[in-house]
């Protein structure tokens, strides 16, 4: 894989890692403060981070732990990707969902209307 001594940008790694879609989505991460290596927050895109480091940031939802096993040189395949890191959150926190409604439900009048919702109002205008 990587020498112990090799360094990479925290953006980079985060992005090739898959993370986050972009790289700039992940140094945007790192500039709001949100990203900590090893306990202490990080700032700036440019940070560096190692072989054996420990990263917390919060992803869907959920405060993510992860170990840094390795540097990748590419953004590949997820597979690929997740031999770089090992995930070291909590069991609890990595089964959290969304509390409330699913992506399909909504409250009754909020948003725009459903098929169903244009069809009654098409019945009601007749």
């Amino acid at each position: 894989m990587t020498n112990p001594g090799d360094k990479q940008r925290l953006d980079q790694w985060l992005f090739r890692a898959r993370f986050f879609k972009s790289r700039t989505i992940a140094g945007a991460e790192c500039k709001a403060g949100k990203i900590r290596v090893d306990g202490a927050i990080i700032r700036k895109a440019s940070a560096v981070v190692g072989v054996s480091q420990v990263l917390t940031f919060p992803k869907a939802e959920i405060i993510r732990v992860i170990k840094v096993l390795g540097l990748p040189k590419r953004r590949g395949s997820a597979p690929e990707a997740a031999t770089f890191y090992e995930d070291l959150t909590p069991a609890q926190n990595r089964l959290k969902t969304k509390v409330g409604l699913s992506p399909a439900q909504r409250p009754k009048g909020a948003g725009r209307p459903t098929k169903k919702d244009r069809r009654a109002m098409e019945r009601l205008k007749k």
